[in-house]
């Protein structure tokens, strides 16, 4: 699987995995990528029929739920395994958002009890019943029944007209009187809300969208903009100017009328951002549902370890590797016999005037962010080797290393350092499965995996594949 950077052109090839999207969430959405792209800083990737959108804020990625261009839900934990490897391979933090509350379980039991779990506020969706805007029906909607008859009172020449390609110019002076009272506002999601309106009005036929507006004297009072996803129609856009009384629930009731036929159930305004003011009018329209949207930060099971630690076998003392050691680290480090074996060569990243501190500091920063345990193999007091945990998963998996000094090898060290890991990661760490792999061409390393337990689990052109878990 590989993500690509989004482009506005990409956008229209994607509109086949929202059309049956089942979330209720706006954000899954082929208006939601066209109008905040760029400030999403998204990408995205296809993996088992599913498209499965990647954001960026600041360095941290965030990852939407895989969606299945057909609606089916095998395919969507298919990719969901595969976007596990992913960030497994490529060392990213695997984080959620926008997460559907039919999905939030799932993700808490797929990966354990160490999930941090957050659905704020101002990100919520409001959900409608179709229905209840057609007709504002009983004295609960009472208010918006109201304001659309002395809309038609005041204004019976309105006129309500699907969207026109050649209207385009006259939209754009509607929305330039419009944005002279809204960027009066002066904040910067009010001025990039109004430019993308801007940019996506060429586009509303090529993206599958639907758009109507309201004339009063022949001139455009208010527009609608919306997307079918599902049973459900998006307003993405709904925008009146001031001083004509009743034009905003005059529009989205004309607008649910004409375009929320049969099959859609539901109408989504969207999130209020946080604004108080247009929590307020959501509210007031009574939604069926304020649609949650959970943000998911999994933890591996390296992310509670705080501190290198000392394990103990028969013979041998795993830990953290000291300052003073580091000559006879960096002896065991720039051995390039070794290292062929270990599958890292570490000229391509030091320095020309590589010091030993070097290497150490690398052990350190390693576990620092969280991505290896590397600890020092101790024989009487004497550093022989090192051995790591690393590859971590997101579900409780990781991956088992060792490199013994030349002068040390035969005698069994590497599969009893090999053993302790093991009893670390599956008692401390609560690993499920240990993973681990070598060289075809490296037999010792072989028969020392077999030896400590582990069994096949496939091969490549390079390698034997093992694992091991806690049962066997």
């Amino acid at each position: 699987m590989q993500f690509k950077k989004l482009e506005r052109e990409d956008i229209p090839a994607l509109i086949p995995y929202f059309q049956k999207q089942k979330t209720h969430i706006s954000n899954y959405s082929v208006s939601f990528l066209f109008m905040w792209f760029r400030h999403q800083n998204a990408w995205f990737a296809v993996a088992e029929d599913c498209l499965i959108v990647r954001e960026q804020f600041i360095t941290m990625p965030y990852f939407h739920f895989p969606v299945s261009r057909t609606g089916d839900e095998e395919s969507e934990l298919r990719a969901l395994e595969a976007l596990e490897d992913y960030c497994r391979k490529n060392r990213e933090r695997l984080h959620f958002t926008n997460v559907p509350k039919n999905r939030l379980a799932l993700l808490v039991e797929r990966y354990g009890s160490d999930v941090h779990v957050s659905n704020p506020r101002r990100w919520r969706d409001y959900l409608y019943l179709a229905e209840d805007f057609k007709t504002y029906p009983g004295g609960r909607y009472s208010g918006q029944r109201n304001h659309v008859n002395k809309f038609l009172k005041n204004y019976p020449d309105y006129q309500f007209c699907d969207y026109k390609r050649e209207d385009l110019e006259e939209i754009y002076r509607f929305l330039k009187e419009y944005s002279a009272v809204q960027l009066a506002k002066d904040t910067f999601s009010a001025q990039e809300e109004l430019r993308a309106v801007e940019e996506i009005m060429p586009h509303i036929e090529e993206l599958g969208m639907v758009s109507a507006y309201v004339r009063v004297g022949g001139k455009i009072v208010s527009l609608s903009v919306g997307e079918i996803c599902g049973d459900m129609m998006i307003v993405v856009i709904e925008k009146a100017l001031r001083g004509y009384q009743g034009a905003y629930p005059a529009i989205a009731q004309f607008f649910a009328r004409r375009f929320c036929g049969e099959g859609i159930r539901y109408i989504n305004r969207e999130d209020d951002a946080g604004d108080l003011g247009l929590r307020k009018s959501k509210l007031q329209y009574l939604p069926a549902e304020i649609v949650d949207k959970y943000n998911l930060a999994i933890k591996r099971p390296i992310d509670t370890v705080s501190q290198f630690p000392r394990i103990k076998t028969e013979r041998l003392t795993l830990k953290k590797i000291p300052e003073k050691d580091a000559a006879r680290f960096a002896r065991l480090a720039k051995d390039d016999d070794l290292n062929r074996w270990w599958g890292y060569d570490w000229h391509e990243d030091a320095p020309e005037d590589v010091s030993d501190a070097w290497f150490l500091e690398d052990v350190y920063a390693d576990f620092k962010k969280k991505d290896e345990i590397r600890l020092g193999v101790y024989f009487g007091g004497e550093l022989i080797g090192e051995a790591a945990l690393h590859n971590f998963g997101y579900r409780a998996e990781a991956e088992v290393g060792v490199r013994i000094l030349r002068e040390y090898q035969g005698r069994g060290f590497a599969r009893e350092a090999v053993e302790g890991l093991f009893e670390y990661g599956f008692a401390k760490l609560s690993l499920e499965k240990i993973e681990a792999k070598c060289f075809k061409e490296n037999a010792p390393s072989e028969r020392m995996l077999r030896a400590a337990g582990m069994r096949p689990c496939g091969e490549d052109e390079r390698y034997f594949y093992f694992y091991k878990t806690a049962a066997m």
